[in-house]
């Protein structure tokens, strides 16, 4: 419940804030049109389409958020927080058409040698609207920072490159009335150019969530600590994040369990570290898996030790972990990590190799997994 509330309430603060955005955004674009097409300024008229797209932004971060907000179905069962990232990309998308139509109506205005005429109540407005827009894009990005919105963030950094094209054309404008050189038309070009480059960092930070990026490296430590802190268990690893959109992160580990426990005790344990994390990071852990520790024969030790030297010598193995020999059967087996290096595959068989070669009367069993989180 408490969960639900949290999400409820942060829909709230986006669609609020977008509101805010679409009001000033409205507001600010009819002055400018207006201004624009009375003193024939084309950065002024750009100015003002730029504001109408950042009002059609804030109108799809509401509707993003409010489709992001609709609870788990038979269909979608881990809900439609992703649509959020979604709707960050649309943003993207827009900001990156705006670039576009500014940049190619700079470069036909620079070639047509219009000149524009400036009035003092013009050059007041667009400086209120510089403070204005500054305002908004520091409300949006710190909003959105702070209850992990990327659709806000998205029009935030819209909202600020605005306030910068406002801000070269008062200074063109001035330049003009005290030199008669008309410079707005090369600086809207310039501008848009890194307004293009914005729209596609920003594209591509929503493409890469989308797709599932590593979790923070201070996250999965963190979250790690929080296991370990559960009293009985001896090691925290394979611990990957599933990112279903904001406040919707689940996660799977292994967990090392002495092989004396019991399945009572190990349930209690498992049940306390759920709670843990949920509670202290807001994750859910969906899965835990439980590698049992040997703690019943000495003479592991030595084999431990002497495995861990024979992968030490492979730079692409990360991390040795679940390790537990069986001498009954004469089985070795345990996980390696291995990074993301091209020939990670050929290091883990050398590896393993290396093992049953020192150790040739035992079946070494061992998985390969991948390098998911810090």
């Amino acid at each position: 419940m408490a969960e639900n509330n949290t999400a409820v309430e942060r829909g709230k603060v986006i669609i609020r804030t977008s509101i805010i955005g679409i009001v000033v955004n409205v507001l600010l674009a009819g002055f400018k049109a207006i201004i624009g097409l009375v003193t024939g300024s084309i950065a002024i008229v750009l100015d003002a389409v730029n504001n109408f797209s950042d009002a059609l932004s804030s109108v799809i971060t509401i509707v993003g958020t409010m489709l992001a907000g609709k609870a788990p179905d038979k269909k979608h069962p881990y809900g439609y927080g992703r649509l959020e990232y979604l709707s960050a990309m649309i943003i993207s998308v827009i900001v990156l058409y705006a670039g576009i139509t500014s940049l190619v109506e700079s470069v036909k205005a620079i070639f047509a040698h219009e000149t524009p005429n400036y009035s003092t109540i013009s050059l007041i407005i667009i400086a209120v609207a510089i403070v204005v827009k500054l305002g908004l894009a520091i409300f949006f990005i710190g909003t959105g920072k702070k209850i992990r919105s990327e659709s806000l963030i998205a029009s935030g950094t819209d909202a600020r490159f605005d306030a910068i094209i406002s801000l070269s054309t008062l200074v063109a404008a001035i330049i003009f009335v005290f030199t008669g050189l008309s410079l707005e038309s090369y600086l809207g070009a310039i501008i848009s150019v890194f307004l293009l480059k914005t729209a596609f960092e920003m594209l591509r930070d929503t493409i890469s969530q989308i797709l599932g990026e590593r979790i923070d490296g201070n996250i999965s430590k963190a979250v790690k600590k929080t296991i370990l802190s559960e009293e009985g268990v001896q090691g925290a690893y394979d611990l990957i994040f599933y990112d279903y959109g904001p406040d919707r992160v689940m996660a799977s580990v292994h967990i090392e369990i002495p092989d004396t426990f019991t399945a009572d005790r190990i349930d209690v344990i498992t049940r306390n570290v759920q709670e843990k994390v949920f509670l202290e990071h807001n994750v859910t852990l969906v899965s835990i898996g439980i590698y049992s520790i040997n703690t019943k024969d000495e003479k592991i030790a030595k084999v431990r030790s002497d495995v861990s030297k024979i992968i030490s010598a492979h730079k692409e193995i990360l991390q040795m972990h679940g390790f537990f020999i069986d001498f009954e059967k004469k089985n070795i087996r345990f996980d390696l990590v291995v990074d993301f290096s091209p020939n990670r595959r050929e290091a883990f068989q050398k590896a393993i190799d290396e093992i049953r070669a020192a150790y040739p009367d035992y079946n070494v069993i061992a998985n390969m997994d991948s390098d998911y989180s810090d």
